[in-house]
């Protein structure tokens, strides 16, 4: 079965999309007399969600710049320096999609088929028209809004300046409606949890309208004007995200993975194993699926283990937010020391995502039959944390030209239950029914005991500095960090939160009692690792250079001990006119009707 989608991907990259807006598509696919059964809409579509579907390293970069990670190397948009100049997204290229969708669109209705086939297939068109919009929204603000192919004669059209935000979300939220009430449930499209159906386009219009909900909630002017919003409609928004979270919840087509007997590993599996969307279809939404057997795959592996990739690293502030397996805070059994403790008790007693999230003592691996230790490698991972969520167990995937099949879930059920979770928090509408139905279960298949909550706990508000003291909103996003991560979500969260600083955060790692001593991390009585301020240290383990040393500026909190304090040198700017990128200044050369986000 999963061959199916990895099918697709093949057949789909013979085919090229269109260049633009207006532009001519030389491919025979795209002509006015392609469009004549179910057939050729079914194989027309097939193209789009292949563009659609995120690949593997796209997908988890999503949060590479999030608060939750360090990386190496520099981010020019959190420098002072980026400018329009440096901005990109609006070439012709980056808008060719939405030419695609809506020569579909505007032609799809010449096949002959049924009216409930026709209006299926309407909708599969209109949620990639909504979920290409959602993209450039998230990423500009207000874009030109275009329904149908515009012809190349018409310039006004091809060059009007921008249509306002308000006017942009209705119209993708029109998109997702239509999808909503006419995309099919029928069992057939939900193979391998590969293909567009009504399930999919709800839970895209959750994250949509949860998305704009609450950046209208804590953003009070609109990043696109700086001007307040048009109209009030956060309340809008987050009781439309509610409804479709309610219709999904309440079909009882989707459950959460749960064995107990598997709660160790079960998490993890969903993002490591080969035939995860087939054996998941009850969690897994929306998935790229690969397939070796076809040679399409990825080389995620090699991105997690090897040095000259180290982009991938928790930072302890997030670490801290995993409780304890009775429910209660790490910060709170710990509230003297819980950045001081070593590696070995943060790892124990803990909500069990976090070991199946990064490495941890007594960590292994499979290698030429036997179970090898893997401690945290600093060398790539320079706070210790070392990410394993998508790492499969076979060690000799990991050269840069293995080829992996693990799957990418692009939408999952346990999103959902937390967006329906944080709506209903936004609208202070939780209740102990709220909680059972979303926290509660998440948490009890971590190992967790999931208590309600009835006050905030001060180190979630310290964590969100200080500007939410709300004990439902805070222990949602305390779990929305911990079982989404790496899947493309938090960085979008911190946006619409108003959350920016926390991109400013320092760095902070693991502790390490003494520097130029040799160290284990794995404690399997092997020692393996090294934090050594001594350039010409030649220890064959791993080593991390600190203080003068490394050239970003790696150091220990306090001096010759502490905690890992990653990449000091590397100066971090947030600004407010950033929740939103700068228009590219090619593109208003081209079009003087579009205007500049303000204060760029």
């Amino acid at each position: 079965m999963k061959k199916l989608f990895a099918i697709i991907i093949a057949a789909c990259s013979l085919v090229g999309c269109e260049d633009f807006l207006n532009k001519e598509n030389p491919y025979k696919i795209e002509s006015d007399y392609y469009f004549t059964d179910e057939q050729s809409l079914e194989i027309y579509s097939n193209g789009l969600l292949i563009s659609a579907a995120t690949e593997m390293q796209s997908f988890v970069d999503g949060d590479k710049y999030a608060d939750t990670q360090a990386w190496d190397g520099t981010y020019a948009y959190f420098r002072d320096n980026y400018a329009p100049t440096d901005a990109s997204n609006w070439t012709q290229s980056s808008w060719k999609y939405l030419r695609s969708v809506n020569f579909y669109l505007d032609n799809m209705r010449k096949a002959s088929a049924p009216e409930a086939v026709l209006n299926h297939y309407e909708g599969v068109g209109r949620f990639f028209r909504a979920w290409f919009y959602y993209a450039k929204v998230r990423t500009f603000g207000a874009v030109p809004w275009y329904e149908h192919m515009i012809d190349a004669a018409d310039k006004e059209a091809l060059y009007k300046g921008r249509d306002n935000r308000e006017e942009v979300c209705r119209n993708i939220l029109a998109d997702l409606n239509y999808a909503c009430e006419n995309c099919s449930t029928d069992a057939k499209y939900r193979v391998q949890s590969s293909y567009i159906h009504r399930y999919v386009a709800l839970a895209l219009k959750a994250r949509f309208c949860l998305y704009e909900g609450t950046m209208r909630k804590y953003h009070s002017v609109d990043p696109s004007t700086g001007k307040p919003w048009l109209a009030d409609e956060a309340e809008m928004y987050l009781r439309e995200c509610v409804r479709a979270c309610e219709e999904i919840i309440n079909s009882g087509v989707y459950t959460l993975t749960d064995n107990p007997a598997n709660r160790a590993t079960q998490y993890r599996d969903m993002f490591t194993n080969s035939k995860a969307s087939e054996i998941y279809t009850n969690e897994f939404i929306w998935a790229r699926t690969y397939n070796a057997e076809l040679s399409v795959t990825h080389i995620f592996n090699s991105y997690m283990v090897n040095v000259q990739y180290g982009n991938y690293s928790f930072n302890r502030d997030f670490v801290n937010t995993y409780l304890m397996t009775d429910g209660t805070p790490f910060t709170t059994k710990y509230a003297s020391n819980y950045n001081s403790v070593d590696f070995k008790t943060e790892c124990t007693g803990r909500d069990l995502r976090l070991t199946q999230t990064m490495r941890h003592p007594g960590f292994t691996r499979n290698k030429n039959g036997a179970k090898v230790a893997y401690a945290p490698d600093l060398g790539f991972a320079k706070t210790g944390y070392h990410p394993i969520k998508w790492l499969s167990d076979d060690a000799t995937m990991d050269t840069n030209t293995s080829p992996c099949d693990n799957d990418v879930p692009l939408m999952r059920y346990a999103e959902v239950l937390l967006n329906y979770a944080e709506s209903k928090a936004e609208l202070k509408e939780t209740t102990q029914d709220v909680w059972n139905k979303t926290i509660k279960p998440l948490r009890e298949r971590a190992g967790v005991t999931a208590i309600y909550p009835t006050e905030a706990d001060p180190y979630m508000v310290s964590y969100f500095q200080g500007k939410v003291t709300d004990a439902a909103i805070l222990e949602v996003r305390r779990e929305r960090g911990i079982e989404m991560t790496m899947e493309n979500i938090r960085f979008d969260d911190i946006i619409r939160w108003h959350q920016g600083e926390l991109f400013e955060r320092p760095w902070r790692g693991i502790w390490i009692d003494a520097s130029e001593t040799e160290l284990d991390l794995n404690y399997d009585g092997v020692k393996e690792t090294m934090v050594t301020a001594d350039k010409n240290n030649t220890s064959k383990m791993t080593i991390l250079y600190i203080d003068g040393a490394s050239d970003i500026g790696h150091k220990l909190s306090e001096g010759t001990k502490g905690n890992i304090m990653t990449a000091t040198k590397m100066e971090r700017k947030w600004r407010d006119y950033k929740y939103v990128r700068p228009i590219p200044t090619t593109a208003i050369q081209e079009n003087p009707n579009l205007q500049q986000n303000p204060g760029w």
